[in-house]
């Protein structure tokens, strides 16, 4: 019996793993069930014992690929004691997973590039605001315990924490969006020097 649950994970990891292959390439609309089958070498029944319909399989794609940030919230958050240590490893892991994690990559591809925001896709969308609210909260709350700037034009920290996000938002979606705009791992120090300076003082 474990080994069948085993199997059967494996199979859904395959499932998935097609699904963010061709969610990213070809976007939402244009991939099918079928298409998803051929790429994982499966009929379309263990799709359907897996997962009620595409919208389904979409949800459980971006939920799983995402793990890895909804984790890094969490390490963050438990370091909150250290604001800039726990800042620096939020933004470093941002990097480092977008770099070398291919299904976290892919993720942001799907969502920012790849994906018509129709009402198929509401479960997705609420489950990601949801998550960009957690974000900017985990940012919002490490600057606060880091102390105001000197600058009070620039010393509220929910307005930092919303400008280090959409910086994070900004580079990730030029990145994917034309790669050879830039190198990511070259310029990722620069970057991450430049979102520091919400938490140094003046």
């Amino acid at each position: 019996m474990r080994r069948t649950k085993e199997d059967a994970e494996q199979t859904r990891l395959k499932i998935i793993a097609a699904a963010l292959a061709l969610f990213s390439k070809n976007g939402y609309s244009h991939t099918t069930l079928a298409m998803i089958a051929d790429e994982a070498g499966f009929s379309r029944g263990p799709i359907y014992w897996h997962f009620k319909n595409k919208d389904e399989l979409y949800q459980a794609v971006i939920e799983f690929s995402q793990k890895p940030l909804e984790q890094l919230v969490e390490q963050s958050r438990a370091l909150a004691e250290q604001p800039l240590v726990a800042f620096e490893h939020f933004i470093g892991e941002w990097f480092r997973l977008l770099l070398e994690d291919r299904w976290y990559r892919q993720s942001f591809e799907i969502l920012l590039n790849k994906t018509e925001f129709t009402e198929q896709i509401a479960d997705t969308l609420k489950r990601e605001r949801k998550l960009t609210r957690d974000i900017v909260q985990l940012l919002q709350q490490l600057m606060e315990a880091a102390g105001p700037l000197a600058d009070s034009a620039t010393g509220d920290p929910y307005a930092r924490a919303l400008f280090v996000y959409s910086s994070l938002m900004g580079i990730t979606h030029s990145w994917l969006f034309s790669p050879r705009l830039f190198s990511l791992k070259a310029q990722q120090q620069a970057f991450t020097d430049q979102l520091l300076t919400a938490f140094r003082q003046a």
